[in-house]
């Protein structure tokens, strides 16, 4: 029998105090088999493990990386505002900063609150928008994740449409039932409940693109239609953007596609790698939260000074060097490259992709929803991920999450992922 490698041996380590070994499930590996890669630096568009090898990274951690890894100017700064203190507690000049440049970057944003995390931020959207309407329901999207909050881990039942069930033990069926699951770009369908239900709906939650089913667009007439249907029952539209924010556009999805939300949702990039969340929207929307409202969400680390200097240095530089549509003309050709390297092969895929966004779907089906993504054939992704990580090219571990492009990845870099991908293609030909 083999030695046990050492990612083998930090995973029987880390398993022994951490449970299942990760600090989140998607990073055990569990969806491709193996044990995880450990990490101990980036630089660029790499990774570098505790194996001794550097691998090309598409994960970008979870694409808050759009300046890829350990960016001079954004270490620069951290490395200034951590020689002041680590937090305080109390109001900073800097935060200020963040929220100017992010109103001024999404202007549906006309106030801002900062949380720690892409999960508070939508715990505190979704108590406003209850709070503003005096309604309790929600409507959120099959396969959308939008953090772990009790009202959010709910899926879809075998309908078109139906009440939430809980998703995870732990999660009180009274809390879910509070959220009706519809498919994702199924605008017939909201717009049944709507008509049947719609006064006892506060808001409509949704990711503009969806990217915890893999990477799925809107259809054209979504967005702007699930506007239209929340203006007429008097609900809020609230933008997931956590993802998109600041990543298919510099001002969002919402900039992109021309639809203005009441309330939205940011994260990742907005932390420059640390952890950081935030909410914001209308004036009127954000003045019910305390101290000025009623409505109350707080946290000892919101704002947090190093998070806060990450991100407005890496939003700065995303303003000066406008790097949008170079990213979603170099994704592009990369996805292009991919579906003509299986066609060659014979081997069915579908690369969905929006601006540096893309997600391979092993399946000859268009994906456009959870549905017909789990059409998708998960051991060849499991066997793709394992010929590309061989050959140190490392995707988000899992056929359902999102992979991206930074602006530090090279044609070079993307050159050998094709070849990687080619050779595999090819071999898998001759079986």
């Amino acid at each position: 029998m083999a030695e046990p490698g050492i990612n083998e041996l930090l995973f029987r380590r880390a398993r022994k105090y951490i449970p299942g070994g990760v600090n989140s499930p998607v990073r055990s590996f569990r969806a491709v088999g193996g044990a995880p890669v450990f990490i101990h630096r980036g630089e660029g568009p790499r990774i570098y493990g505790e194996d001794k090898r550097e691998y090309i990274d598409y994960c970008c951690c979870w694409g808050s990386l759009i300046l890829g890894h350990a960016h001079p100017r954004v270490i620069r700064d951290l490395a200034r505002r951590l020689k002041s203190g680590t937090g305080f507690g109390t109001v900073t000049r800097i935060e200020t900063e963040l929220a100017r440049a992010i109103h001024q970057a999404v202007p549906s944003i006309e106030r801002v609150r900062l949380t720690s995390s892409g999960t508070e931020a939508v715990m505190s959207a979704i108590r406003l928008a209850r709070a503003a309407t005096s309604r309790d329901e929600i409507i959120k999207f099959d396969g959308a994740y939008h953090g772990h909050a009790d009202y959010m881990l709910v899926r879809a039942g075998s309908g078109a449409s139906t009440l939430g069930i809980p998703d995870s033990p732990g999660v009180p069926e009274g809390f879910a039932r509070h959220t009706v699951v519809v498919p994702y770009n199924d605008l017939k369908s909201v717009r049944k409940i709507m008509k049947k239900r719609g006064e006892q709906i506060s808001a409509i939650i949704v990711e503009p693109v969806a990217g915890n089913m893999g990477v799925v667009g809107p259809g054209p007439g979504f967005l702007s239609g699930l506007r239209k249907l929340c203006d007429h029952h008097r609900a809020l539209l609230i933008f997931d953007e956590v993802i998109t924010g600041f990543r298919v556009a510099y001002g969002g999805a919402q900039e992109l596609f021309g639809v203005r939300p009441d309330l939205t949702c940011l994260g990742k990039i907005i932390g420059g790698g640390l952890p950081i969340g935030a909410y914001g929207g209308r004036r009127d929307l954000m003045e019910l939260i305390a101290p000025l409202g009623s409505v109350y969400q707080a946290g000892t680390l919101a704002g947090n000074p190093l998070s806060v200097q990450a991100g407005l240095t890496t939003l700065a530089i995303l303003q000066e060097e406008d790097p949008y549509e170079r990213l979603a003309l170099k994704t592009e050709e990369f996805c292009r490259s991919v579906e003509q390297s299986a066609a060659r092969h014979g081997i069915g895929i579908t690369v969905n992709r929006v601006g540096s966004i893309f997600s391979f779907f092993f399946t000859d089906r268009e994906v456009t929803d959870q549905a017909t993504a789990r059409c998708q054939n998960s051991e060849s992704f499991r066997r793709l991920f394992h010929a590309l990580l061989t050959d140190g090219v490392y995707l988000s571990p899992s056929g359902f999450e999102s992979n991206f492009i930074s602006t530090v990845h090279r044609d070079q870099d993307l050159e050998k992922t094709l070849g990687t991908i080619e050779k595999t293609f090819k071999k898998w030909r001759k079986e």
